[in-house]
Order: structure tokens, then C-alpha cells, then sequence
């Protein structure tokens, strides 16, 4: 059989605009015939990034059929899952059907996996979608994909479900980026830290301040408070809505005695929450942005705004070792593992 070369990051399936990577590509090649480099897919289930499901279930009013239409329409206008109002994708696990003779990668017919790249730049075809789960943002379907040369990818583990794995793998930037950036002593703050990923950030933030430090947990759901002091991964536990930016400031500036964070990380799903961020920040402090809900246009200007001189760090879902690092955090605690294997699997 005769393949087709591909690039390594995929532009060679790129059709609008031409000279783009991707993942910023409007529309996508998403016939199911590899290329030479190319890795293809059956798809099992994708779990859809939290702002944009979030964004999806609002426009759908909440309607599990509406939701599936808007899903199919996305996939079917732009040859892959990138959400048209938020940017995001997610990702997917699947069964590796077919390798292309020059892939490099220790991948075999018929391995388990879960894709470490964003939807938003992964062709895709979905046949049927069978069963939706809004409340852990996940959606099994009937289709294929394709992962290029420079995609990520995790092999399965086996000592957890794979919607389990799947649910973790999805946020896993976010815990192992926490431990690169928290230090002996500090203190920080986790806004949406009663979420998958908050919780995750919170755990590892605590493990990485030490005894001389404080991780104080913020939501907007008293809910998702409760889930997360379930675990113990915090010091402080705060119910505050994140698009209020005032009340996050005074709320962290008496938790904190006036001093306020040395880091603060958001991981909240909803717009706006940008502003609470920064202020609830210290000078020279950082703000590190995973949500995917995030103007950064808002950050900088509000920052500026409010003569506030902090870090800000964009959220890189990926960072060497990501995947071993929030798997590891299940293992660790088994809290954790009892909790979102309630939750997830």
C-alpha cells in the first residue's frame, strides 16, 4: 500500500486558512486514510475540556439531545472538535487501529490510549454519538481520529478504569505545572479547587509548600467545598463566586492576614474570573491560567488597570511527564482515588 507523506504537525490536513498549524485551522482533512507519520484511532469516548462543555450544555439549555447536535455540527463543519466559543477541545481514548510505516513511537495495533493533545487540532469522525454524561463532561461515540507524529499520547494504565484515567489525563498540565511552580512556604491560593482539576492542584500545591506553607481552596459551589475538604487537600476551604473580584480580594486579604498569595492558580470554567485572580495575587507574585475560559487580553489589561506588577503564566497543558505525575497523585492518596473513581469511573 502506497502512503502519503505527512508532516510532522500535521499542516499537510490543514484546508482553511492554508499556512496554519492545526490547531488554530478552521477547517480540517478529516478523511480516515493515513498518511505515512500517521497514528489511526477508534475512538471510544472524548472528554470534552470543561469551558467548553460547560459552554455547549448552556446553549443546549441543558437538553442531552440538543447537546449531541451541536457536538455532531461542530465535528462535521470543521473536520474536528474545536468549540467555536471558547477555542477548546478536550481529548479522547480510543484503540490504536492502524500505524503509519513511519511513525516513531512504541505504539501496537490494538493498545489503549489516551491522546495528550487538544481535540481542537485532532481530525476527527464521529458515526454516532451514543450516550452523553454532562456531569463529567464526557460523550462516548462511534468514530475515528487521527494523531500526528508530534501528537502526545499515554498508554493506558491498568490499575484504574479507563474513564477514570481518561478524566485525570485531561487535566493532567495542570497538577504537574503546580508542582514546577509552588515552593517551600508558600502560600497559595486555588480558585476552582473544588473541581477535577483543582482538586488534583491542590493536592500537589500541598505537597510542594510544606509545613511552612498554605493551599486555601476556593469555589463557588459550597458543593465542590465540601468534595475537596472530603479529601483534606487544602488548609483553608473559602466559598466565593470567582467572577467577583472584590470579594475574592477582601476574602483572600483576611484568610492571608493582608498578605495575599505568592501564587494563585485558576482553574475555573467560567469567563471573567481573571480579576479575582490577579488581585487576590501579591506583587511579584504569579498567576498561573488553566482555564480555558481565560481572556488574556482581560489579564493584561485588568493587571495594568489596577497597578498590580504580577507574573502571569498561560496555562501549557503539557509539561514533561504530566501524565505519570497526575496518575501518581490517584496512587498517592487513595482519598483521591476512592473520590473520583465515585465520580468518573
Amino acid at each position: 500500500m502506497e502512503f502519503k507523506k505527512g508532516d510532522i504537525y500535521g499542516t499537510h490536513r490543514v484546508l482553511e486558512p492554508k499556512g496554519v498549524l492545526p490547531q488554530p485551522a478552521d477547517k480540517l482533512d478529516n478523511t480516515m486514510e493515513i498518511y505515512d507519520n500517521e497514528v489511526l484511532i477508534d475512538v471510544q469516548t472524548l472528554n470534552i475540556d470543561s469551558a467548553s462543555f460547560t459552554e455547549i450544555e448552556k446553549r443546549a439549555g441543558g437538553d442531552v439531545e440538543e447537546i449531541k447536535k451541536i457536538i455532531m455540527n461542530i465535528v462535521e463543519t470543521t473536520g474536528k472538535h474545536k468549540n467555536p466559543w471558547t477555542g477548546s477541545g478536550g481529548m479522547l481514548i480510543g484503540k490504536v487501529a492502524a500505524i503509519g510505516p513511519n511513525f516513531k513511537g512504541d505504539l501496537r495495533v490494538g493498545d489503549k490510549i489516551a491522546t495528550l493533545v487538544s481535540l481542537s487540532l485532532t481530525p476527527l469522525k464521529i458515526e454516532e454519538i451514543k450516550e452523553v454524561r454532562p456531569e463529567i463532561d464526557q460523550v462516548d461515540v462511534k468514530g475515528q481520529a487521527i494523531l500526528f507524529q508530534s501528537g502526545l499520547y499515554g498508554i493506558l494504565p491498568k490499575d484504574m478504569p479507563k474513564e477514570l484515567a481518561l478524566s485525570v489525563l485531561d487535566v493532567a498540565g495542570a497538577p504537574a505545572q503546580t508542582a514546577k511552580i509552588c515552593k517551600p512556604g508558600d502560600t497559595v491560593v486555588v480558585m476552582g479547587g473544588g473541581g477535577k482539576s483543582g482538586i488534583l492542584c491542590c493536592w500537589q500545591a500541598k505537597r510542594q509548600v510544606g509545613v511552612n506553607g498554605k493551599v486555601i481552596c476556593v469555589d463557588g459551589f459550597k458543593k465542590s467545598i465540601n468534595r475537596a475538604m472530603s479529601v483534606k487537600c487544602a488548609d483553608e476551604y473559602l466559598v466565593v463566586n470567582a467572577t467577583d473580584a472584590v470579594a475574592m480580594y477582601n476574602e483572600i486579604m483576611e484568610v492571608t492576614e493582608g498578605e495575599l498569595a505568592d501564587v494563585v492558580i485558576n482553574v475555573v470554567n467560567i469567563p471573567n474570573t481573571e480579576m479575582a485572580s490577579i488581585l487576590a495575587c501579591k506583587d511579584n507574585g504569579l498567576v498561573y491560567f488553566f482555564s480555558m475560559a481565560t481572556s488574556f487580553t482581560k489579564a493584561a489589561l485588568g493587571a495594568e488597570g489596577v497597578g498590580k506588577d504580577v507574573n502571569m503564566l498561560i496555562g501549557n497543558g503539557y509539561t514533561k511527564g504530566h501524565a505519570n505525575v497526575a496518575l501518581q497523585v490517584l496512587r498517592d492518596d487513595e482519598r483521591i482515588m476512592k473520590l473520583f473513581a465515585e465520580l468518573y469511573a
